[in-house]
């Protein structure tokens, strides 16, 4: 499995146009052969601050999301909503033994 963290930083003026975009995204995503979990999360610590927590059955999987006719709407909105360029964390999924 592969986990996603997008931070985004969201213009103040743009929140509300954002998170009618993200709503549609993530509905498409959770529907997605090969999604395990697609989740927007609110930073309680940055004002306009979120994180699209995604996880998903493999690189295939996230290849196909990258392709999907709703991703890339989404990707040609995102200019217009954001503050700062996009942040990616990418990690596997598989628990690490201590």
């Amino acid at each position: 499995m592969l986990i996603i963290h997008a931070h985004l930083q969201v213009i103040p003026a743009q929140e509300e146009a954002f998170l009618q975009a993200a709503k549609a995204l993530v509905a498409a995503s959770q529907a997605e052969e090969g999604n395990v979990g697609y989740t927007l999360m609110k930073s309680t610590e940055q004002e306009y601050h979120y994180t699209m927590v995604e996880k998903w059955k493999d690189a295939a999987a996230v290849a196909a999301h990258n392709a999907s006719a709703h991703f890339q709407a989404f990707v040609k909105q995102a200019p217009s909503f954001f503050a700062a360029a996009m942040e990616l964390e990418v990690f596997a999924g598989e628990p690490v033994k201590l």
